[in-house]
């Protein structure tokens, strides 16, 4: 027996996750280039230093990103959360995977290959662009981390950003 794929057109938690977002025939069209695989606690989506070959949507459930350090310990960045896309600027960039992905709870989790994804976002303005804020947003995450590591603090205004 033939077990049917869930649709992202289905989806009742669409509104609130950033990638589930897109419109009908581009969310039609994502549809049909995923393949949801249920993973159990514990499995790792993708390890640091592998080749990223496809992205994770994780449709439910959590996944602990972290990095290797030089002395084998593990650090944890964060915690994803559903609807997240895990592997996006690696597979974006076609290089390694600059951090691991593994699952803190059993997670339905939607895998759609580079090559796939690629084709997709050429020919879906909207999802590009939505693409183009995803990495914005982790950019601006990445900077805010840093600097509250590098520099013992938050972010402060300088006068001249100040709004009066």
């Amino acid at each position: 027996m033939e077990h049917a794929q869930p649709s992202c057109l289905d989806c009742v938690e669409r509104a609130d996750r950033a990638f589930c977002d897109l419109p009908a025939d581009a969310l039609r069209e994502f549809d049909g280039l995923k393949t949801v695989v249920p993973y159990a606690r514990g499995a790792a989506l993708f390890r640091e230093g592998q080749p990223a070959r496809d992205i994770f949507v994780l449709c439910e459930g959590r996944a602990r990103l972290s990095v290797c350090s030089e002395d084998g310990n593990r650090l944890t960045l964060r915690v994803a959360n559903p609807g997240e896309i895990l592997g996006l600027s690696a597979a974006l960039a076609g290089s390694l995977h600059e951090m691991t992905a593994e699952l803190l709870d059993d997670s339905p989790v939607a895998v759609v290959k580079r090559k796939d994804l690629l084709h997709f976002l050429q020919s879906h303005r909207e999802a590009c662009l939505q693409v183009v804020n995803l990495l914005s947003q982790d950019l601006h995450i990445a900077y805010d981390r840093v600097r509250a590591v590098g520099l013992g603090r938050g972010r402060r205004c300088h006068p001249e950003e100040r709004v009066h």
